[in-house]
């Protein structure tokens, strides 16, 4: 089987009720519109609130089957310095993502005029703000600047570890064993310690359920190996049960299965769950800015009653559709992003390019004084 898929439809249908879920628990959770509709509905918030969350296993398990297929595709090491592919995924989440983090500030400066809740975020500073875009904010504590951006980092922090022990398994070819060893190593210590949940360490076993899925799809005996991997996991599940890592075992078994019989590749064949599990990460980008702005008006207009709620989040639930759209088109696809990087490219070097001139000019400058 081809390693070179243009579009996997199944993934993308993943991809798009993970972003719904998280989407609906944040609109579940944050301001006077959650406040009010939670209310008269307080099982379907409470369930959202609850779970919605774990809909971030999807995308863990997701993540670490395309990055064991883009890494080592056939279980192999990596050669050469794993540095310039690290520096490729930094570029490709920080692009998107601080764009969305300058329409969070934005959003959050207007909605702090038109309504007074911690749902609001504080106005930023430039610490705060050079903490996100190194994505370290978590590790130093720092408040966040929107909902869900943590996992950004914690994708990159993901994807950094395991090009390093890729990397580092390539004397002997123990490439995958290190990756494996590590899963384990969270699943059975570090997941069950909430301590660690600003590193790698603690989201990896549900990560590398999603690369065992992609390294065993592609064997002979596949069921032989993803038993193997549903054995182990459930061994950990008897230490300490996780719901959440119940569902990234599940995930990345559907994965591993529709990777060998094809289905990976041609179900379901439903444009508009594709469309937005293409689109998700810009949904997981710009929903809360909106969300903010759709509280923000909701206060300032004076409603109240829980129709009015409804309808608030109904539509900034369709305009966050319609803002990641446009987002995507311009910002995250890959033509934008590569202008963007084109551009910030040629900003940089004629900056330095001035910084070269400057002494230069010092000098002229002097001799005539």
């Amino acid at each position: 089987m081809s390693n070179q898929i243009n579009r996997m439809p199944l993934i993308d249908a993943l991809k798009a009720v993970a972003a719904m879920l998280v989407l609906l628990n944040h609109f579940s959770s944050y301001g006077p519109l959650a406040a009010t509709v939670r209310e008269a509905f307080p099982g379907v918030f409470g369930w959202l609130f609850d779970y919605g969350r774990m809909a971030v296993q999807i995308f863990l398990v997701i993540a670490g089957f395309l990055a064991a297929r883009t890494l080592s595709a056939q279980g192999q090491a990596l050669e050469r310095s794993p540095l310039p592919l690290i520096w490729k995924r930094y570029l490709r989440l920080s692009i998107p993502y601080l764009a969305a983090i300058g329409l969070a500030i934005a959003a959050a400066a207007i909605a702090d005029r038109w309504m007074d809740d911690e749902a609001v975020p504080a106005q930023a500073s430039l610490k705060q703000w050079l903490a996100h875009a190194l994505l370290v904010q978590g590790i130093l504590g720092i408040d966040s600047l929107s909902a869900g951006v943590w996992y950004i980092a914690i994708d990159f922090q993901l994807f950094a570890l395991m090009a390093m022990l890729l990397w580092a398994g390539r004397v002997r070819l123990l490439a995958p064993a290190l990756v494996i060893a590590v899963s384990l190593a969270s699943l059975f210590w570090f997941n069950r310690d909430a301590s660690w949940d600003n590193w790698a360490i603690y989201f990896f076993g549900s990560y590398g359920l999603g690369a065992a899925a992609w390294w065993a799809s592609d064997r002979r005996q596949m069921s032989s190996w993803l038993g193997v991997i549903a054995t182990i996991t459930i061994a950990a599940l008897v230490v300490d049960f996780r719901l959440r890592i119940v569902l990234a075992l599940a995930v990345a078994l559907t994965l591993g299965f529709g990777r060998r019989t094809g289905l990976l590749e041609r179900w379901p064949n439903f444009k508009p769950l594709v469309f937005l599990g293409q689109i998700s990460y810009s949904v997981f980008l710009v929903h809360f800015p909106v969300l903010l702005i759709a509280n923000g008006l909701y206060v300032r207009l004076g409603f109240s009653s829980v129709n009015s709620a409804i309808f608030g989040l109904i539509l900034a639930l369709t305009v966050s559709i319609a803002t990641a759209t446009l987002f995507y088109r311009w910002i995250e696809s890959p033509a934008a992003s590569q202008r963007i990087t084109a551009a910030l490219s040629w900003l940089f070097g004629k900056g330095l390019e001035l910084a070269r001139r400057v002494p230069l000019l010092a000098t002229l400058f002097a001799r005539r004084a």
